[in-house]
């Protein structure tokens, strides 16, 4: 195997799978990537036996042929030579021979034979979504995930799959993030998947936005996502999702419109004196007007008050005020509605102008 090709055409791939391939692994080959050579297009594969990602790019000068090498250490080569380096990779006996200039390393390989692959995806259901869509989906909805919950399914993004509608919903307990797109054609079925944290994470790092179609594949235990140049599977996390239609509160009829940047750069201030366990502010709204307030067992107190729209009097109500700053910068409209009910019920976030995300965060009792 022997192929050649400049450092930041090689580099953009290897970046793309390094990730995938843990640190800590309890087989030596998954330490590895497989690099495979094949009419003149290098294909690059990473996996953790959870998530796999291949990466695909032109090679010149190539001889085809496979094996394994350690992925960090490639990774770190390539990334230190100069630019515009022009990278010769050939293998030979049990080594790896890295050339670029004055350059030469010489890397430990595993034979190609003892790379695990995860198993076909039999889809059952395909769907085509732009690039732009689905990043922006993940961007709005992925904090809320839970970390290590012991309701594993509460771990991971939901992908609600309903008629002609892609819906990502995660949530950890305490807050709800919602967010949709069209497909633009009739999918003519239901689907709900969970996608593990880790999946949904590399997926982010993937994505750069653009009309780009990208293919989405379901299957029974798997989701493939497919680009031109890259080709991603996650196992799903086996459970069901609550319904997560019942947290989103019902008649919550006070509304309060406010500009979202002054409203976040409130609430960070009054965060800095805010219990560091409990995260909590209390907000207080009356006629066009919305007070923030914040203390801490030092008995320091930060109060802000920031103009809003709203008819809403007398009502006082508690956040953890990282769920709400978390909720405002999935945002993007310039102005926000909060729906609120009453102090002990869940409040919503959305964007003025647009239904198709939405937060819900919880109370906190203060």
């Amino acid at each position: 195997m022997r192929f050649s090709l400049q450092r930041e055409v090689l580099l953009k791939p290897l970046a793309q799978v390094v990730n995938v391939v843990e640190r800590r692994h309890t087989l030596p080959v998954l330490a590895n990537l497989l690099v495979r050579v094949n009419d003149g297009q290098l294909a690059l594969t990473g996996t953790d036996l959870e998530v796999e990602m291949v990466a695909r790019t032109a090679v010149e000068d190539a001889q085809d042929g496979e094996i394994t090498i350690p992925a960090r250490k490639l990774f770190d080569i390539v990334r230190a030579l100069p630019d515009g380096s022009r990278v010769t990779i050939s293998h030979g006996g049990d080594k790896v021979t890295v050339q670029a200039g004055r350059s030469r390393f010489s890397l430990a390989t595993l034979p190609a034979n003892d790379f695990p692959s995860l198993d076909e995806v039999d889809a059952t259901e395909q769907v085509s979504v732009p690039e732009a869509a689905l990043k922006e989906l993940l961007e709005r909805t992925a904090f809320a995930m839970a970390q290590q919950d012991v309701r594993y399914y509460l771990n991971g993004l939901l992908f609600d799959l309903r008629d002609d509608t892609l819906r990502c919903v995660a949530t950890d307990g305490h807050r709800l993030a919602l967010c949709e797109t069209s497909l633009g054609q009739e999918h003519g079925g239901k689907r709900q998947i969970i996608v593990p944290r880790k999946g949904v994470q590399e997926l982010q790092r993937l994505l750069e936005g653009g009309d780009r179609q990208i293919e989405l594949e379901l299957g029974k235990g798997h989701i493939r996502v497919k680009r031109d140049d890259v080709t991603f599977t996650s196992k799903l996390i086996d459970g069901k999702f609550p319904d997560y239609e019942a947290v989103i509160p019902i008649g919550a009829d006070r509304e309060v419109k406010i500009d979202r940047e002054a409203l976040r750069a409130s609430l960070q201030r009054a965060s800095i004196l805010s219990n560091e366990k409990y995260r909590g502010v209390r907000v207080e709204v009356s006629p066009n007007l919305l007070k923030i307030s914040a203390h801490n067992p030092e008995q320091e107190e930060a109060q802000e008050e920031v103009e809003a729209e709203t008819h809403v009097d007398s009502l006082a109500i508690g956040f953890n005020v990282t769920y709400l700053l978390e909720a405002l910068g999935a945002l993007r409209d310039e102005f926000v509605v909060i729906q609120l009910r009453d102090a002990n019920s869940s409040a919503l976030v959305r964007g003025a102008g647009s239904h198709h995300a939405r937060h819900v965060v919880m109370p906190l009792r203060l």
